[in-house]
């Protein structure tokens, strides 16, 4: 292990495919040690997890880190939004969790927006109009499907707070994972009466909300993980909201991640409410709002294409005018959760290169219509385009986005930044920073900028128009399955 100059804390990302853990430097944000442990999510129709493997992910990632893990001061888990974890009366899952990207509850997603007043009247009490990936509307659907299950519930938790309650021995939360529920009120800050009362969730069973800056807890006694009774506990938050810590982003700096899902999304110091749904009024974890646009598929959706042609993921071909829609898991942006992949524009001269290349188009296209709605109107449209995520380094997702944007790309050097976002939240708790500043003394969004080129308007323009044209069968495509 490196040296450190300051106190070490540790930072985690438990996300829908592993648990990462960093140790890190509070003072220089030295990386010292790291670890990681993969997940396995149910296949079929649903997308479900079972919660207990994240806390042996987290045992085997820190096992991974060695001594520098013990040492830590405090620690902050960073975590997959949205998904639905329900524990009995002992704190063990009633059931497998329902993952953010579980698209079965779209009939109820549909049902509440209409019971509950409109779309305007969701975005301006939540901020949000809910998707089938917000918690509530699986909250609705257990109801219908498992009621059993409702009944043996006696705590409703998020991903990120399930892992931070095995720690503390408390619920809690924070106010940018609770935005991602449906049922927290972003104007008053707390959980909605009306709407937890509309689904039949006692508030009773859900986390307490923990302030930024506030500490979560401490490590109890009965635990098997190398921390030391008395770690400091952060609250913790969602993992967009806590790669935006580990930017360190000002409002205006636009942001764009490339991983299982796509996200587009930048601070801004004005509470969202979309009325489209477009773009979801999220809380960042400091104080300030995180507006978001999300896609479904995105490198996985891509990858997968790839996959089917036999091509490797960068042997993209320009030319032809092939049009080709990844939505292999239903969609989000635009809002098509029973909606298939689409190919139009087939030729006998097409080649497997331009189809792959129609696939990147096709994952990128949304994200970037979204982005003038993501960012405040006064925001400088020439500031570089923040890169992130597990595709950020590949050369065919830079080029589709530099093609695509018309805007400069910058790509940090950083990697793993919700667990470095969760790392600068823990040592904000011992210095008394603010998490961002820390992230920018760190130097986290150091990288490469990529200049802009112009924008490929033709492309653009055709991907939304064989959308508009296809959005009847888009909107039935799983309903003939």
């Amino acid at each position: 292990m490196s040296a450190a100059e300051g106190p070490l804390v540790v930072g985690v990302d438990t996300s829908t495919q592993s648990t990462k853990a960093l140790v890190v430097d509070a003072s220089t944000g030295q990386v010292v040690a790291s670890g990681q442990a993969p997940h396995t999510v149910s296949s079929g129709a649903g997308r479900e997890s079972d919660p207990r493997q994240w806390w042996d992910a987290l045992r085997e990632a820190l096992r991974q880190c060695g001594d520098a893990a013990h040492e830590a001061a405090a620690v902050s888990i960073g975590g997959q939004q949205h998904g639905l974890v329900t524990l009995d009366e002992r704190g063990e899952p009633v059931r497998p969790a329902l993952l953010w990207n579980d698209v079965r509850s779209a009939p109820q997603a549909r049902r509440l927006i209409e019971e509950l007043g409109g779309a305007k009247a969701w975005a301006e009490r939540t901020g949000s109009v809910p998707a089938a990936s917000f918690t509530v509307t699986k909250w609705a659907w257990l109801a219908e499907h498992e009621p059993d299950a409702v009944r043996a519930t006696k705590a409703v938790r998020l991903p990120h707070d399930y892992l931070t309650e095995r720690l503390t021995g408390q619920g809690t939360t924070d106010r940018g994972d609770a935005s991602g529920t449906g049922w927290w009120a972003s104007g008053s800050e707390s959980y909605d009466a009306e709407t937890l009362a509309h689904v039949g969730l006692d508030p009773a069973l859900l986390p307490r909300v923990v302030r930024p800056g506030e500490v979560a807890g401490t490590v109890r006694d009965s635990h098997d993980l190398p921390f030391s009774k008395g770690t400091l506990v952060a609250p913790g938050t969602g993992d967009n909201a806590a790669a935006a810590l580990g930017l360190g982003i000002l409002p205006g700096t636009p942001v764009l991640s490339l991983g299982t899902s796509g996200t587009v999304y930048a601070v801004s110091r004005h509470r969202p409410a979309d009325p489209t749904g477009t773009v979801a009024g999220f809380a960042d974890a400091r104080g300030d709002w995180l507006p978001l646009a999300c896609t479904l598929n995105c490198t996985l959706a891509v990858d997968r294409v790839a996959a089917l042609l036999g091509l490797d993921r960068e042997a993209v071909e320009a030319g032809g005018a092939v049009t080709l829609l990844p939505y292999l898991d239903g969609e989000r942006t635009p809002a098509l959760p029973n909606a298939s992949g689409l190919l139009h524009g087939l030729r006998h001269d097409t080649t497997a290169g331009q189809l792959l290349q129609a696939a990147y188009d096709g994952a990128v296209h949304s994200l970037l219509g979204a982005l003038d709605l993501v960012l405040d109107e006064d925001a400088d449209r020439s500031t570089p385009l923040l890169l992130i995520g597990g595709g950020a380094r590949g050369v065919a997702w830079q080029e589709t986005v530099r093609r695509l944007s018309g805007r400069p790309v910058q790509v940090p050097e950083a990697k793993e930044l919700v667990a470095l976002g969760a790392a600068a939240q823990a040592a904000g708790l011992l210095t008394g920073e603010d998490p961002a500043a820390v992230a920018r003394r760190w130097d986290t969004a150091r990288g490469p900028v990529l200049e802009a080129v112009e924008r490929d308007d033709e492309t653009l323009a055709r991907i939304s128009e064989v959308l508009s044209d296809a959005a009847p069968l888009l909107e039935r495509g799983a309903e003939g399955r």
